[in-house]
């Protein structure tokens, strides 16, 4: 079982998260993923707690199934063996600021003139042009500035950070896989790689929806807890009695129905259609008041019997165990060299033909340093005199 996508070679140069996370998208359904790190500044996922047998968790998810390569890429020897390596790996994905990979001599261009078909993905925070192209910012910052932190979040208590990094996720990580693999689709036809450029600011903001549409096309500024599903209606969370919360998102009238009956509340159905603010806050603080009466588990044991999109909010630790998470598989164990296997997310996207099972986890910086160089043609003496001259480390 080789995956759908083992046809690709891709050389990865980037670091922390939404470049990794894109890669071990690609590692997982069958890409030849080779990182390649430097030597001597260390890609912070390294070191960043928790740890399991000495080594970060998150680099050994992060990293899986992809090899290393240690290269001082301020030594023209390490350029020449990036050079030689984009004639088989004509994928490349790095993760810079603008002009940084140029500088080192293996920006798109350089590279593009040894090979015509390469695909060169480059994320960053705010893309190769504009005014901001060359600034610092991390997710937080590309959410706030594309307007999504202006209404996420409560009125009286402002704008929420969110518990996942969703302008490096879904606006770089995701994005980032959808541009190279349309860039591929597209190099079948026309035999020409090209450039991708990823602005995690660019896709995060795409991520408006039907927020931005309304405000586009019709005027309507999206605002904390004023519209249906950001807390402006009865859409939302609700306490428990013993302080655990539920998730209510009865919108169509068949759950709204089961929902206020199992509350022992029917007349409330009605008042779910409402448009109208002030009714809609209204009948939350009804609703606040009957979630109030039981306990956790109580609610649970009845919305298990219904249909009635009402579901319980987990702890991570609970969703691990949930049927559902288990009957999909979406933990996975894997091998570790010397050490029981490691149990990481699995990869969520399901194949009818499969996925090739996880090999490794993440691996040692240059772990496989001496095997690349000698699938390029590289023999011993030339090895050591470069491990010598600390090209690689």
């Amino acid at each position: 079982m080789s995956g759908p996508l083992s046809s690709l070679k891709i050389l990865d140069f980037s670091t922390l998260l939404p470049g990794p996370f894109a890669s071990l998208l690609l590692a997982d359904m069958g890409a030849e993923v080779l990182r390649v790190e430097s030597p001597t500044r260390m890609d912070l996922v390294r070191v960043l707690p928790p740890h399991d047998g000495g080594v970060s968790t998150s680099h050994a998810y992060l990293n899986r199934n992809k090899r290393s390569i240690a290269l001082d890429l301020k030594r023209p020897e390490a350029v020449e063996v990036v050079k030689q390596l984009v004639g088989e790996y004509d994928i490349v994905l790095e993760q810079f600021r603008p002009g940084v990979m140029d500088k080192l001599g293996v920006g798109y261009e350089a590279l593009k003139a040894i090979n015509p078909r390469l695909i060169y993905v480059s994320i960053t925070g705010y893309g190769q042009s504009g005014p901001y192209r060359d600034r610092a910012g991390h997710d937080i910052n590309y959410l706030a500035l594309a307007g999504i932190a202006s209404y996420t979040g409560r009125r009286d208590s402002g704008p929420l950070p969110l518990g996942v990094q969703l302008a490096d996720l879904a606006g770089g990580s995701l994005h980032g896989v959808i541009g190279l693999l349309a860039a591929v689709v597209q190099r079948q036809v026309s035999g020409l790689g090209q450039q991708v450029d990823v602005s995690m600011t660019d896709c995060a903001f795409s991520l408006h929806g039907m927020s931005g549409a309304g405000y586009l096309g019709a005027g309507v500024e999206p605002q904390m807890e004023n519209q249906a599903l950001n807390g402006g209606s009865f859409y939302d969370y609700y306490r428990t009695r013993d302080g655990r919360w539920f998730s209510v998102g009865s919108l169509e009238p068949q759950f709204m129905q089961q929902f206020c009956a199992a509350l022992g509340r029917p007349e409330l159905t009605a008042r779910g259609l409402s448009q109208m603010p002030e009714d809609q806050q209204a009948l939350k603080r009804e609703l606040e008041i009957e979630f109030e009466k039981r306990d956790f588990a109580e609610w649970c044991a009845i919305f298990a019997e219904l249909d009635a999109c009402v579901e319980p909010m987990l702890a991570l630790s609970e969703a691990v165990e949930h049927p559902q998470v288990k009957a999909r598989g979406l933990v996975v164990e894997v091998p570790r060299e010397g050490l029981p296997a490691q149990s990481q997310l699995a990869c969520p996207l399901k194949f009818s033909a499969g996925l090739p099972p996880p090999r490794h986890v993440g691996t040692a910086v240059g772990a496989h340093t001496a095997e690349v160089l000698a699938e390029l043609g590289y023999d011993s003496e030339r090895i050591a005199a470069l491990r010598e001259a600390r090209v690689f480390g």
